[in-house]
């Protein structure tokens, strides 16, 4: 079955409710979809939105990316290549995550709704359902427990805190949660580089008995080496997230003496579903388990992260949330939310329709 046509779009997509992290404040969601259609009328849906700060590549560069005239290439194309095409697709965005995440999850929506079966069936389940976190930006200690509640409230579970701005404050906010929350909820910490190695030992330290159970890339990525500083049990805990964007990064940062004991896959960082499996089972030789992370993204692609992360046996954690504070959607299906687990829906490709 050949490729008949495709189109890129762009939505700008208001969120719920604004959140801050340590280098940026964010209202809405911008994020480009890509269809493409076979000749039986099967379409297919990619979606990607990078966050530049990041890989250098913005949601309107991708949309001119896509937009460009390569996947005019598409066209008269047997779907059953899609490994080929996407190869094509790695070779022409090369250093383009976004641009690729789009293509990869557009052939691979398609292709598995031409066999009929789920994308996860395509690679095959490994493990079960895992809770997923949800995310409170940095906020004053008030609005960071009223967040806490509404969310444990929702039926969550694991609340990840973005630090990062004053340790101080980061500190006062870790315990005081703590102790609303008592010993059953996990609160894992994202400080998004925000930190020296000085101020993280103090958080290491000053937040002992709030008994945190992931720190994400407290330092600079150019600071990773510093990391070694501190102990293998506090290493241990350390998640590889703005170090981590390619399979090459994951073959450096497992090296041992290992910096971080856990890697953070995002398809909007590595470039889609292909790219992530590469980073997962670099990370499996290495005995380095699995974090699965996102950006503000439609249900489109925070199902397809979740369908990857299900098919890798390394997965222990994930903090897919990304859709869960946009205000309007436009993707429907994918998974359904089951005390606080993501659980895929049953449906050809990744699940998901527009609305």
């Amino acid at each position: 079955m050949r490729i008949l046509s495709w189109r890129a779009w762009l939505e700008n997509i208001p969120l719920s409710k604004p959140y801050t992290i340590a280098y940026s404040t964010s209202s809405e969601a911008v994020i480009v979809f890509l269809e493409l259609t076979l000749e039986n009328g099967i379409t297919g849906l990619g979606a990607a939105s990078p966050f530049e700060e990041v890989v250098g590549e913005n949601p309107t560069d991708t949309l001119r990316h896509l937009q460009s005239g390569f996947l005019d290439s598409f066209i008269g194309r047997d779907i059953r290549h899609f490994n080929q095409l996407i190869d094509e697709a790695t070779i022409h965005f090369n250093h383009l995550p976004g641009s690729l995440a789009a293509v990869d999850l557009a052939l691979h929506d398609v292709f598995g709704k031409f066999l009929g079966i789920p994308v996860l069936e395509f690679y095959g389940q490994k493990i079960k359902p895992v809770p997923t976190s949800v995310t409170i930006g940095i906020k004053d200690i008030a609005g960071t427990l009223a967040d806490a509640r509404e969310y444990l409230g929702m039926g969550f579970q694991i609340l990840k805190i973005k630090t990062g701005v004053n340790i101080e404050q980061d500190l006062e906010r870790m315990l005081r949660l703590r102790e609303m929350v008592g010993p059953a909820i996990q609160l894992r910490v994202d400080a998004n580089q925000g930190y020296d190695l000085s101020n993280l030992k103090r958080f290491l330290a000053g937040a002992e008995t709030a008994d945190i159970e992931l720190i994400e890339q407290p330092l600079p990525a150019t600071a990773d080496e510093d990391l070694l500083q501190l102990t293998d049990h506090q290493r241990a805990i350390l998640v590889a997230d703005e170090s981590l964007l390619d399979a090459s990064a994951a073959f450096n940062l497992a090296h041992t003496p290992k910096r971080y004991g856990v890697y953070n896959i995002k398809l909007m960082k590595c470039g889609g579903i292909r790219a992530a499996k590469e980073i997962a089972l670099l990370a499996q030789q290495g005995s380095i388990e699995l974090f699965w992370g996102c950006n503000d993204e439609s249900r489109l692609s925070i199902t397809a992260a979740l369908h990857v992360a299900l098919s890798c046996p390394n997965t222990r954690y994930l903090d897919l949330d990304g859709s869960l504070e946009l205000s309007n959607d436009i993707i429907t299906g994918g998974f359904r939310i089951e005390n606080g687990c993501l659980v895929p829906l049953d449906g050809p490709g990744f699940g998901c329709q527009l609305t």
